[in-house]
């Protein structure tokens, strides 16, 4: 399938200019942008190398971009302070855990290895993709800096499930965040995407030829307010108690392990991994065995099908993988009202579930067209203006823009 070239708007192109120009001074060489993400299915089954289904969407992050003849990245996002990482010095940084500069540096670092001559750069970026969002602006993020390293550096010779590859590497060694692939992957790689992880070096990522408007139904996704960027924790236990499980069996990821064999063991796996992590280990089996319907439902047009799955795909990560409320939040339970909202404004029709990795950041919908003035009118009555936004899915995933 032919991918059209992404050409950066009048609008856009002004903004970045006049950034970059008091930023740095004088104007950028190039520009580049990278999506945002939606995860349609596969709640949290990447980092066990099982399917997902997912998508770039029409919010993303730009760049105007100019090699400063230095050994020091600058990068300059607006709203925040500058972030300067010297190429000389690319091992992780302990106070950097948690912070952009590590995020840089970590994509900048695995280049590197790769054998790219990294040297500096300025940046000046604007984004649509919100932080806390939960359309991935960490992803959006790293995809941008590896494709901008790709095309300033190295001719553009890591593939964009590479540069994917390269995001998660920042993410997980220079970060200090345990994330699976996926974000990664659907912001590099653009469109409707379904992805078998199995093989965790070469993941097998085939696209999925489906326009969610001519089901009738919009693509939303409603920001709960509630801001996951204190949750590193929250998400990492969800590894950490799976491993605990695999560990028993001598495996690395829940997928290795039978799924008869799982069951047989949950006496002893209560007892040495506790009860949260056998509920977790069995969403684990469920999700990973409905992508592949959800899929085949697309495929075939059997839209209602696919709505009923992405309803048992909400209910299994409330239930069974339990991340809609953070461990021990009471006042507190944005996530939770989110969806009691989306069930209201439904009217048993369409399909709502919790969206990425959870516990705060968005729930996903698919709303009816004859729905959804009502439906978005409720929800942002009740969790501010804005709180509720349409998305399509993107073509392009991280491109260099034509002017």
């Amino acid at each position: 399938m032919l991918i059209p070239e992404l050409t950066i708007s009048p609008e856009a192109k002004r903004a970045l200019d006049s950034g970059f120009a008091a930023a740095f001074g004088g104007a950028p060489e190039g520009y580049f942008s990278a999506p945002g993400r939606t995860e349609i299915g596969g709640n949290h089954t990447d980092h066990q190398r099982g399917w997902v289904l997912a998508g770039a969407v029409n919010l993303d992050t730009v760049a105007a971009v100019r090699i400063n003849g230095t050994n020091t990245i600058r990068v300059l996002s607006k709203g925040y302070p500058m972030s300067q990482v010297d190429v000389t010095e690319l091992m992780p940084v302990a106070g950097e855990i948690n912070t952009t500069p590590a995020l840089i540096r970590g994509v900048a670092a695995r280049f590197r290895q790769l054998g790219c001559k990294v040297a500096g750069f300025d940046a000046y970026c604007e984004s649509t993709v919100l932080p806390g969002s939960g359309l991935s602006s960490s992803a959006a993020y790293e995809v941008l800096i590896g494709t901008m390293i790709n095309h300033l550096f190295f001719d553009g010779k890591v593939s964009q499930p590479e540069i994917a590859q390269i995001g998660q590497y920042a993410e997980n060694v220079f970060f200090g965040k345990p994330c699976g692939l996926m974000d990664q992957t659907a912001s590099a790689v653009g469109g409707l995407v379904t992805i078998d992880f199995s093989d965790k070096d070469h993941p097998d990522i085939r696209p999925v030829n489906f326009d969610f408007s001519t089901a009738g139904h919009a693509l939303c996704v409603i920001d709960s307010r509630a801001d996951h960027a204190d949750l590193t924790d929250e998400y990492a236990a969800i590894t950490q108690e799976l491993k605990a499980v695999c560990k028993h069996f001598g495996k690395e990821v829940t997928t290795e392990i039978p799924e008869a064999e799982f069951y047989a063991a949950i006496p002893a796996l209560r007892e040495e991994c506790g009860d949260r992590a056998v509920m977790r280990a069995i969403h684990e089996y469920n999700e990973n065995r409905r992508v592949p319907q959800q899929v085949e439902c697309l495929e075939r047009g059997d839209f209602d099908g696919f709505l009923k799955l992405i309803r048992e795909s909400g209910f299994s990560s409330w239930m069974y993988l339990q991340n809609v409320i953070p461990a021990g939040y009471v006042q507190q339970q944005a996530m939770a009202v989110a969806l009691g909202l989306c069930e209201h404004y439904l009217q048993g029709r369409g399909a709502y579930r919790v969206h990425g990795g959870g516990f705060a950041g968005t729930v996903q919908a698919f709303v009816p067209f004859d729905l959804l003035d009502s439906f978005r009118a409720g929800i942002d009555g009740a969790l501010g203006e804005g709180a509720c936004h349409v998305l399509s899915i993107r073509p392009q995933g991280g491109v260099k823009m034509k002017v």
